[in-house]
């Protein structure tokens, strides 16, 4: 590993530059074919070129510079992708836009989607309703009919568990399961994730039902914009309401339960450590995407996103560990690669104009989250998650600039809030 382990606390440093955002709205960036298209059984030929024609050709893309480490050899996933946090910039990808079965990553649109909608205190009594259609052998955090959750109890489920539960209360909630399908869509095309096609709000397997390595990285990044994605996606382990009980004197309890991230390198197992400056994001399973798993983790003032989608090695944890073996190679890259293309921004940032004169005025957030000021929010609790929702580490509000009606300023990166990190003890 590139760093050391270490518990390490402090405010990520958020850098501005220009951002070719001319590039994006280039004719060179096109959509991706038909968008009811399935997953291929090899990469097309010809795939969308958002972000740069490199990254519309099949294969392995790298500009190595002098000095810059070889890309590791093991590498056996259909697609993945390595991209710069901050500046977007794309240090190397290997099939970035070939469609295919997303499995539970696609939650990160589906919270990114959502999230908003609700304060976190907002309960919910669950009805029999909430959670019909969930398909056969869906992961399940244990939502129970005629309980009653907060929003935020039904995300850490979404978040940590992948929950499809969760999700189909949340997606009730929300209006139903195909409004909820429409507005993650709608979201996708702002994000200029034209390689995705929602078919269910969870990622359970469906006909038609497609993204790929880029647009799960926007996803991403779109996503850990927010304070609440931070923080449940970096959450290690809480607890979670049980179902009412009544003991032999006819007095109910309901006695809470622990779960644990699903996140290899975030919660560690056993033969994948914890990675080094770990905070995020989601993971995934079904029989069609294989394993599929988006991370991002900072070293050195640098964060970096890292997408692997359905590794053909068949051996336990193989998304994981060939994700860490990408993520060392970025840290130790850094610098020193020529970009071979950059992660888009939404479209309402790349029409924007500069304003002269706009600040900061604060942070993109859920529901309930001001968006004036950019003061701290504490967090409670630590990797043990004793006390409370088990955050990695504290975090502090960083600067987000928004301009009136939401779109980012055209010449400034794109800039990632600090990050709750994940950090191996000494």
């Amino acid at each position: 590993m590139p760093a050391p382990k270490k518990t390490v606390r402090r405010a990520l440093s958020v850098t501005s530059a220009a951002l070719t955002a001319l590039a994006v709205l280039s004719p060179a960036a096109s959509a991706a074919p038909s968008p009811s298209a399935s997953p291929s059984a090899t990469p097309p030929a010809k795939m969308s070129t958002v972000g740069g024609a490199r990254l519309g050709q099949p294969g392995t893309q790298v500009d190595l510079a002098g000095g810059a480490p070889v890309l590791p050899k093991d590498l056996t996933a259909r697609s993945w992708i390595v991209a710069d946090a901050e500046s977007g910039d794309v240090l190397a990808a290997h099939n970035a836009h070939w469609r295919l079965a997303p499995a539970s990553t696609l939650k990160m649109l589906f919270a990114d989607t959502l999230l908003p909608k609700w304060p976190k205190t907002t309960e919910h009594k669950v009805t029999r309703a909430d959670l019909a259609g969930i398909g056969a052998g869906s992961s399940m955090v244990g939502v129970k009919e005629e309980e009653t959750y907060t929003v935020h109890d039904l995300w850490l489920g979404v978040f940590l568990r992948s929950g499809n539960d969760a999700v189909h209360v949340l997606s009730a909630m929300n209006g139903g399961a195909k409004r909820t399908v429409a507005e993650m869509n709608a979201h996708a095309e702002e994000l200029q994730a034209l390689d995705t096609t929602v078919v269910t709000p969870d990622g359970y397997d469906a006909p038609g039902q497609v993204s790929s390595a880029y647009d799960l990285t926007l996803f991403a990044r779109s996503g850990l914009q927010k304070k609440d994605f931070r923080e449940y996606a970096s959450t290690v382990r809480t607890e979670f309401p049980g179902e009412t009980k009544k003991d032999e004197k006819g007095k109910t309890s309901r006695t809470p339960f622990e779960i644990q991230n699903t996140n290899r390198l975030l919660a560690g197992d056993s033969d994948v450590e914890v990675y080094p400056g770990i905070a995020g994001v989601k993971n995934g399973y079904t029989t069609n995407a294989g394993y599929t798993f988006t991370g991002v983790a900072e070293q050195g003032g640098k964060v970096l996103l890292v997408t692997v989608m359905n590794p053909a090695k068949d051996e336990h944890n193989e998304v994981y560990k060939e994700t860490a073996r990408l993520f060392d190679w970025g840290f130790n890259a850094a610098g020193k690669v020529k970009p071979v293309g950059e992660l888009v921004p939404p479209r309402s940032a790349a029409q924007a104009s500069p304003q002269p004169g706009a600040g900061p005025s604060g942070e993109a957030g859920g529901a309930g989250e001001g968006t004036a000021g950019t003061q701290p929010v504490a967090v409670a609790s630590t990797a043990g998650g004793s006390g409370g929702v088990g955050v990695a580490a504290g975090i502090t509000a960083g600067v987000l600039v928004l301009l009136a009606g939401g779109a980012w300023l055209i010449n400034r990166r794109w800039p990632l809030p600090d990050l709750v990190r994940r950090r191996t003890r000494p």
